[in-house]
């Protein structure tokens, strides 16, 4: 005899439904093929399941004896499933994680290279954007994971961010440019700046901080991505405010700290609040706080104290 765990489930439907055509509509199947398969489930068991009498259905005592047998192996099946999707999970998949051009160079790269060792199966998809545009995507379904600057008046609520990091914005200019520490905001108003594209936050909060220093700032160059932006100053065409995290490996730029408050940002890990990470989104997730946790960090960044409890 041998009973499969198909013939489990569609005895179990129709013990539950009472009816053999409910439980076919509820399971996807047509009714003939379910009925066939129960009965072929009475013919190996060697006793028949339901008394069909007047469109009644009930369970005869073979059926009463059957149905809890059945509904354990049903949802030991359906545990071992899932369980194996998750081992799967981990060495196969893809995640895909967006992030703002300034921590997809100083954050993402050591994040990655952790999460790549640990996971070698699993396909990254990479997006630079603004906080905007990564928060859309997140709430299109477009991304699992982002890494955001969270705005004054908070995030869109469809999304859950956690914060990791706060930065504090450095003036970069080229190394031998001459600046008096620390600067403050209204020194800016006769140098000439290079500027980010449209869409890019350190570009909003240049010109929020200009503006409330009372002034309209001088962009030479706009326009430009992160390392053409830095390019630009490392060619002595102006200055910019960037996040100090981002000079690491460029010699020939110098970061002057701005006088207090200054400008300082905070950073979040977000993701759809009401969709379950992946097991692959879930590891990368861990993977990044364990960095964040773990790693040393360059001045003017602080990581959120409850880093190390959200893991």
């Amino acid at each position: 005899m041998e009973v499969q765990i198909q013939h489990l489930r569609y005895f179990a439907a129709v013990a539950e439904h009472r009816h053999f055509t409910r439980a076919a509509a509820s399971l996807g199947v047509a009714q003939p093929t379910l009925s066939r398969q129960v009965h072929t489930l009475e013919t190996d068991l060697g006793a028949e399941l339901f008394h069909r009498e007047h469109g009644t259905v009930t369970l005869t005592p073979a059926g009463e004896v059957l149905l809890p047998i059945a509904r354990r192996i049903l949802a030991d099946a359906d545990t071992a499933r899932r369980e194996v999707n998750e081992l799967v999970g981990l060495r196969r998949g893809r995640v895909r994680l967006g992030a703002t051009p300034s921590l997809a160079a100083a954050l993402v790269p050591p994040v990655l290279r952790r999460f790549r060792a640990a996971y070698p199966g699993i396909e990254l998809h990479i997006e630079q954007s603004g906080s905007h545009d990564l928060v859309r995507h997140l709430t299109g379904g477009e991304l699992d994971l982002a890494l955001i600057i969270v705005p004054e008046q908070g995030t869109d609520p469809a999304v859950q961010a956690e914060t990791i990091l706060r930065e504090s914005l450095v003036v970069v200019s080229a190394r031998d440019e001459p600046f008096t520490a620390p600067v403050h905001i209204a020194d800016l108003r006769d140098r000439p700046l290079v500027m980010f594209r449209a869409g890019y936050d350190l570009r909003d909060a240049t010109l929020d901080a200009c503006h409330r220093a009372g002034f309209e700032p001088n962009f030479v160059v706009e326009g430009g991505e992160m390392d053409t932006v830095l390019g630009f100053v490392e060619a002595e065409l102006g200055i910019a405010l960037v996040p100090g995290m981002v000079l690491t490996g460029r010699p020939r730029l110098r970061a002057t700290p701005l006088a207090p408050p200054g400008i300082r940002r905070t950073v979040a890990l977000a993701h759809r609040r009401e969709s379950p990470l992946s097991h692959a989104a879930a590891a990368l997730r861990e993977t990044l706080l364990g960095h964040v946790a773990e790693a040393e960090l360059p001045a003017g960044v602080d990581r959120d104290p409850g880093v190390a409890g959200a893991r």
